[in-house]
């Protein structure tokens, strides 16, 4: 095989590890931003009366998951070879 087609398919290789890298990196942050969401809910139907410290609150959260996200999709891109 020539030089040329073995970096192809080492090229090839990486990308397709860096796609699930990147999938299994979206897996904790969506289970955070579904837990994020789900607790903040059953919490303002609770008490009403602290809706916009909790709504703060969610907010952060889903924030915070979603940089996790954000660095799963960039980290495979920094390290590759």
């Amino acid at each position: 095989m020539s030089a040329e087609l073995i970096n192809l398919a080492a090229a090839t290789t990486a990308g397709r590890l860096g796609a699930v890298a990147y999938g299994l990196a979206a897996i904790g942050p969506g289970v955070g931003i579904g837990l994020v969401f789900g607790h903040s809910i059953e919490a303002m139907a609770r008490q009403p009366e602290a809706m916009p410290i909790i709504r703060t609150n969610m907010f952060l959260g889903f924030a915070l998951c979603e940089v996790l996200a954000l660095l799963g999709l960039v980290v495979p891109f920094i390290f590759q070879k």
